[in-house]
């Protein structure tokens, strides 16, 4: 039976992505763990995250996950979720600036202040609420309509070095990307597990995922 690691360093909604892996596809297994051998075991692994980048960094680093990550976001279908998309990329504005786990070029950055939507309007940070996507071609698309609709909560955004690796972007009110996927790695700003029909389809195509492109 296939199973997927849910790595639980203490931050992020771990129950609620769990609990959405398990429904998009009931016959996987679903493991919610901190030690470095569950994680290499598993066939597929998630790494979560809501709060602070350097809160992520420290906690990663204490509990001895930095290494581990590398290594099975090299070898397995991995799949990073809002801070978790974040701390995939070499640095962070945030905290005043934080290295990350460099495992695609680029670096997170803050929200503008005084953004304006097209009624000129002044926009909110962080960013919450739903917002329409442009898909780039990528499996983990499958079944998902162009343009569809995903939930965000956040006040930083992605900005990596190669354009390729942007997967779907989104505006507020500028494009930014908002998933990004480089050879088995995928990552999303916004939260599949609180995006409905569309979020459980990409947990499931994500959970039948090879980690080809």
């Amino acid at each position: 039976m296939s199973s997927v690691a849910v790595i639980d360093y203490g931050m992020g909604n771990l129950h609620s992505i769990a609990k959405a892996l398990q429904h998009a596809a009931p016959e996987v297994t679903v493991l919610v763990v901190s030690d470095k051998q569950s994680i290499l075991a598993a066939d597929r692994v998630v790494l979560p995250g809501v709060g602070a980048m350097r809160e992520c960094m420290a906690a990663l680093q204490e509990n001895e996950l930095i290494d581990v990550i590398s290594i099975v976001a090299k070898n397995k279908p991995f799949l990073g979720v809002c801070l978790g998309m974040q701390a995939l990329l070499t640095s962070s504005e945030e905290n005043g600036g934080i290295e990350s786990l460099n495992l695609i070029p680029g670096s997170v950055k803050h929200f503008a202040n005084g953004l304006l939507d097209a009624k000129g309007e002044r926009l909110k940070i962080p960013h919450v609420g739903w917002n329409q996507m442009h898909q780039h071609e990528h499996p983990l698309w499958a079944n998902i309509p162009q343009n569809s609709h995903f939930y965000f909560v956040h006040s930083y955004f992605a900005q990596p070095d190669n354009n390729q690796h942007i997967a779907a972007s989104t505006e507020y009110p500028n494009e930014f990307a908002c998933a990004i996927a480089k050879d088995n790695i995928f990552a999303t700003q916004f939260h599949p597990e609180k995006s409905h029909t569309a979020g459980l389809q990409l947990l499931s195509n994500f959970l039948r995922w090879d980690g080809q492109a």
